[in-house]
């Protein structure tokens, strides 16, 4: 078969086919009376090999030596292959995300976009100072885009950056919720946590429903910090939370305070969720006293009535945290009703 034949064939241009035959990759094995190329059925079947291996990526040296090496293994050079398409890959994120990040911005002409690169340059910085004097102070005042603060926020691992990348953050105009919620679905822990915490700083309704969604999640630290925002919020969903925090012992005096503004705030139930939570442990006297010294948060005669009744409890333990706390909550409801008097 001729060279223009085999080209209208296998979709090989002629100036290829003869490129193959000068590297000695695929000789045609005969010629005709006129020395024009022909290429047998072999020549044929090497051609194509010869494209499908390019089509992994591999160079015309390395597929030169792959079809002439008869004990070659494919699998090493396959491996080298996926490593440099992940890192090629990621490099074209990384440019990808650069130039949203500009687009985003909308600099008004090419000073405003080089602004914004030099901008997102610190923040890759792996420097951590650099980094938080890039946020804090942005490159003539050009503000940083809410997204790019959002994967930032999701990225850093340095607490006192972080922090500044959070405050920074809720003080854009743009939208940087959905970004952040995002990584509430990360299989990173790191992340997730990270996620819930710039969401607690974020202001507004779509951070609240985030959180919301953060206190059902698998995650028990997310949910914490979920349900302790969500409380200082007003939001009665976090009581279960805050209430299983009081039992575990994970920030329970927090808890504690948080269902306390909860109660004062009008939230019903909270006292009978303390009680009954004590009476489902029975023999752990240290979960009973924090829920005892969760009581003494609760404002009303409800908690002192509850507190009055753990003063003559079995466990002589609880009984004397009660008996103490129901005097000191006593005294400050008489303090109270005189404040409220005068």
């Amino acid at each position: 078969m001729l060279i223009g034949e085999v080209a209208r064939r296998s979709g090989v241009s002629t100036r290829m086919l003869r490129h193959y035959d000068a590297l000695g990759l695929v000789r045609p094995t005969g010629r005709t009376v006129g020395g024009y190329r022909e290429y047998s059925a072999d020549d044929i079947r090497r051609i194509f090999h010869v494209e499908s291996l390019r089509s992994l990526g591999m160079s015309l040296r390395q597929i030169g030596r792959a079809l002439e090496d008869p004990a070659f293994v494919p699998s090493e050079l396959v491996g080298d292959l996926i490593r440099r398409t992940e890192d090629r890959l990621k490099r074209e994120q990384e440019l990808l995300d650069r130039l949203r990040a500009v687009d985003a911005s909308a600099p008004s002409g090419w000073e405003g976009a080089l602004r914004i690169v030099e901008l997102l340059r610190g923040l890759s910085s792996p420097g951590a100072a650099r980094r938080q004097q890039t946020v804090l102070a942005p490159v003539d005042d050009v503000p940083v885009p809410a997204e790019v603060l959002a994967k930032a926020v999701l990225a850093e691992s340095d607490p006192n950056v972080a922090g500044a990348l959070r405050w920074a953050l809720a003080r854009t105009d743009g939208d940087g919720v959905a970004n952040v919620a995002s990584g509430l679905r990360s299989e990173n822990a790191d992340i997730r946590r990270r996620a819930v915490l710039a969401l607690i700083e974020l202001p507004g309704d779509e951070a609240t429903a985030a959180l919301m969604d953060a206190l059902t999640g698998s995650d028990a630290a997310v949910r914490r910090h979920a349900a302790l925002a969500l409380g200082a919020r007003g939001a009665e969903e976090a009581v279960p939370t805050l209430v299983g925090m009081v039992v575990e012992g994970r920030n329970d005096v927090e808890a504690a305070e948080v269902l306390g503004a909860l109660a004062d705030g009008g939230v019903e139930g909270i006292v009978d969720a303390l009680v009954d939570a004590s009476a489902a442990h029975p023999s752990d006297s240290a979960v009973r006293i924090r829920l005892t010294q969760a009581l003494a948060e609760m404002p009303g005669t409800l908690a002192r009535e509850a507190l009055r009744r753990l003063a003559g409890d079995e466990d002589r333990a609880v009984a004397l945290v009660a008996s103490a706390l129901a005097k000191v909550v006593e005294e400050r409801g008489g303090a109270d009703e005189v404040s409220e008097s005068t």
